[in-house]
């Protein structure tokens, strides 16, 4: 499995000075005979890109100590916290249908630019691929998929303008938290793509952490709860 290289300039930009973090061991929050849940670092892909220079993933270090292991679903590179791996295709194939059956919990914790008025909401506005601009997503009424996202603030930073709020991505559409968040006026901290510069110098990481996974285990029923600590 391969992750395109992304074509937009500030994500050209980006993969034309790839340098992961030092592989120093896998940071595992959960593991038996079936599957993994792994930490994963900001600035390191989840799979391999095109191209030797791309190697280095989660995904690659990962089958180095479990050669059997499959990635279920992704994180973005700039995306940090916990991932899912397979330990064989039968598991793959149940794992993923949790995925896509929406019948796994997802937290995220993101610093986000401005003070949000209200402690909690949602978005709902339907994204699609901006081609020419890949991999940048946008919002489209007509032609867009169905995308729902709910925040609630945790906390609000007077001092430098952010909020910090918890994020569960109902649907799964590629950078649904960050252009939604972007659309109601508040880029995720440190974002390329979707954030102003001033929002993106305020960090040198995108502000986003996938801190919480909660799953039916594939063979037990029982649930499987992991909480990442957020990094920032």
């Amino acid at each position: 499995m391969t992750e395109p290289l992304e074509a937009g300039s500030a994500a050209l930009h980006q993969l034309a000075d790839y340098a992961p973090p030092p592989h120093t061991g896998l940071d595992i929050a959960y593991a038996d005979d079936t599957f993994l849940i792994v930490n994963k670092p900001s600035g390191l892909l989840s799979v391999p890109g095109r191209g030797e220079k791309f190697h280095d993933s989660l995904a690659s270090r990962v089958l180095l100590a479990f050669p059997q292991a499959l990635i279920v679903h992704r994180l973005d590179m700039q995306t940090s916290g916990l991932l899912v791996m397979a330990l064989g295709a039968q598991v793959h194939r149940d794992l993923s249908a949790l995925f896509q059956t929406r019948q796994v919990q997802k937290r995220y914790v993101a610093q986000v630019a401005g003070q949000m008025a209200t402690d909690i909401g949602e978005v709902a506005l339907p994204l699609i691929t901006d081609w020419p601009n890949r991999p940048r997503q946008k919002v489209d009424w007509a032609d867009g998929k169905p995308a729902l996202t709910r925040w609630q603030v945790v906390a609000r930073d007077a001092l430098h303008n952010t909020t910090r709020v918890e994020l569960e991505p109902v649907t799964g559409r590629s950078h649904q938290l960050r252009v939604h968040m972007m659309s109601i006026g508040h880029a995720i901290v440190g974002d390329p793509l979707y954030a102003s510069a001033a929002v993106r110098a305020q960090a040198g990481r995108l502000l986003l952490h996938a801190a919480e996974l909660k799953l039916q285990h594939p063979r037990t029923g029982e649930w499987v709860h992991t909480v990442s600590p957020v990094p920032f």
